[in-house]
């Protein structure tokens, strides 16, 4: 099994920046890709930057140029740098893994509110 922990978050005023993490513990060689979804009030779920193994990035058009996906040199952390942070980047965010055996692994999701 792989258990994810996020952390980080909170309230930042918009235009300014904020960083999360997420630890993977657990069978983390089951790991093909890790990242970050978001969900805003009354939206659904959404892709915000993720990362495989091997280091390919996928993102969304929304934070492109603005939001930065990163790891650490083992490779069980992933980061996501979040930059000129907008109101409608207000969202829980969630760290998401995608295993080699089909199954999906989600934290427990960390609640990002940018003030206007």
């Amino acid at each position: 099994q792989v258990q994810l922990v996020e952390s980080g978050g909170g309230l930042v005023q918009a235009g300014g920046s904020t960083r999360l993490s997420c630890v993977a513990s657990g069978r983390t060689s089951a790991i093909k890709a890790m990242g970050w979804y978001r969900q805003a009030p009354g939206a659904q779920r959404e892709l915000v930057a993720t990362m495989t193994t091997s280091g390919i990035i996928k993102d969304a058009d929304s934070v492109k140029g603005r939001f930065t996906i990163s790891r650490d040199k083992v490779g069980n952390t992933r980061y996501l740098q979040m930059n000129s942070l907008k109101p409608e980047d207000t969202a829980v965010y969630y760290c998401h893994a995608n295993t080699w055996y089909d199954v999906e692994v989600w934290g427990q999701g960390t609640q990002v509110t940018v003030s206007s």
